[in-house]
């Protein structure tokens, strides 16, 4: 069903759609014969129904074609000599839907009932009662309105299979690059920083044996790798996940925020307020990015002493919160770097918030809301 701006102009052409066929119905009916002025009440009633009916033939199909096929019948039986022109409408619409044996057994049945309600309207003889009936319901009208929504049908499910063949064949190609970029990464960068990274840690090893002083270049070396490890290691962990594999989520936050702080030249602090509660598993994935990439910039860029992450379960939203005493203030902002734009996409795709900024009192801080209703 369309939701939004498309479906409210639907409902505007239903409504039109029915207010027109009434109307329609009602002046063929006042230039009608038909009978005594109680029966004409109960008719015009009839003939009112069956066409605003339609106004909820998209959303209802089934009891439209019902209560559509009872007023054909009932205006018949009245002495209105009108064609079911609202009953074919109906009839297209639950062809639409897919109703097709449904539909069918309904017509067939209101074919039938039309005549005898000719008959009991006391106006007709039985050969002009059978008459009025197939002038008020023309089996080929039928059909075609039958037909006309079976193939409205069939179009529309071709339509949505080729955009889910092709929203498929994009996401496996995504994959495929992904992945292609990951190995090419492995098999590229990997070696070669752990041997700076197995080759400083020796020559700070061999140094503090023999009782030298280690030069603080070579520190910073060995310090640079490790930190390149870890993030080429996140970087192919991001690269690799997908949906079949164990995603990182918020559970996992607090062994990140730990391993942040574990370097011991900056100090990480967690908080988590509200009660805690399943998330689908994008949220999550996405939770654990920001406060990743959060982290990384602040290690990074920042020159920060402190960090502080903040996790609050809402009972619509997941809101995080990363602040940190850096250098950052008001009137010089960083620049947003790739990271930064890839946060503010998953975030994006959630149809949530980001705030990525400089603080008042200095630092930097990022700020997310994550909706946990739209995301399942």
């Amino acid at each position: 069903m369309r939701t939004g701006r498309f479906g409210v102009r639907a409902d505007v052409r239903d409504g039109s759609v029915a207010v027109g066929v009434a109307a329609a119905l009602l002046i063929t009916g006042l230039s009608g014969r038909h009978s005594t002025a109680g029966i004409d009440l109960v008719g015009y009633a009839l003939l009112t129904a069956g066409g605003l009916a339609l106004a909820v033939g998209r959303r209802a199909p089934v009891p439209v074609l019902l209560v559509t096929g009872l007023c054909a019948v009932g205006y018949q039986a009245a002495g209105f000599d009108v064609p079911a022109v609202a009953y074919l409408f109906a009839v297209y619409a639950a062809m639409r839907s897919g109703h097709r044996l449904l539909t069918v057994v309904t017509s067939v049945a209101v074919l039938a009932a039309l005549p005898l309600a000719a008959l009991a309207s006391g106006l007709h003889d039985t050969g002009e009662a059978f008459a009025r009936a197939r002038g008020a319901l023309e089996i080929a009208w039928l059909i075609a309105a039958g037909a006309a929504g079976e193939a409205l049908r069939q179009a529309e499910r071709r339509a949505d299979e080729a955009e889910r063949t092709r929203e498929e064949t994009a996401r496996r190609r995504a994959d495929e690059e992904r992945l292609h970029i990951a190995r090419e990464l492995h098999d590229s960068l990997t070696h070669q920083i752990s041997v700076v990274k197995v080759q400083s840690e020796a020559a700070v090893h061999v140094a503090r044996r023999r009782g030298e002083q280690v030069p603080e270049a070579l520190l910073a070396i060995r310090e640079a790798g490790r930190a390149a490890a870890r993030e080429l290691r996140a970087t192919l962990e991001a690269l690799r996940d997908d949906d079949t594999a164990p995603p990182l989520g918020l559970e996992h936050i607090p062994e990140l925020v730990e391993r942040a702080g574990a370097a011991g030249t900056l100090e990480t602090t967690l908080t988590v307020e509200g009660q805690r509660h399943d998330v689908p598993s994008a949220v999550g994935r996405t939770a654990y990015r920001i406060v990743q990439e959060a982290l990384t910039n602040v290690a990074r860029h920042a020159a920060a002493t402190t960090a502080s992450v903040r996790i609050e379960y809402r009972p619509d939203a997941v809101a995080l919160r990363v602040d940190d005493d850096g250098r950052a203030r008001p009137d010089h902002a960083p620049e947003p770097g790739i990271g930064m734009l890839g946060m503010c996409e998953r975030v994006t795709a959630l149809g949530g918030h980001l705030r990525a900024a400089p603080r008042g009192e200095g630092g930097f801080s990022v700020q997310a809301e994550l909706p946990v209703e739209r995301a399942s």
